[in-house]
């Protein structure tokens, strides 16, 4: 079996959406993960904060990597999140995915999406995957 760091940077190899991103992973586990990425201009909408879609982004990213860290290919089948406070140009933010619940099929994780600089949660996002039979 592959360990986490080596089926991420496997994932990342193809994961052009995360390499634009330009998110770094910090830290990778079975069952978690954690990444860090900065907010860049061409990531701002019309009011001057980071578009939402890059919150949900970022945090689909490490919703992606914490649930196929198993060795197991694993799916989204749902997501949701929370925009809970805005980010500026250059805001490092970091993307902390914890595992909630794993089963054969199905695994359940909350990710808290907060700024370097300060550990109050600037997005809460919570997905589903559905774990495949193929293995990585």
């Amino acid at each position: 079996m592959h360990s986490p760091k080596d089926i991420v940077d496997t994932m990342m190899a193809k994961d052009y959406f995360s390499q634009w991103l330009g998110l770094q992973i910090l830290e990778i586990k079975k069952g978690s993960c954690k990444l860090q990425m900065t907010v860049r201009k061409e990531m701002l909408n019309g009011h001057g904060t980071a578009h939402g879609g890059i919150t949900y982004s970022f945090a689909d990213s490490a919703l992606g990597f914490a649930s196929n860290s198993h060795g197991q290919k694993s799916v989204s089948v749902e997501t949701s999140i929370s925009h809970i406070k805005p980010l500026v140009e250059h805001d490092i933010i970091i993307a902390e995915a914890i595992e909630e619940s794993c089963s054969n099929k199905i695994g359940i994780y909350t990710v808290k999406v907060y700024k370097a600089s300060d550990p109050c949660i600037v997005a809460l996002f919570k997905g589903t995957v559905y774990r495949t039979s193929k293995i990585w």
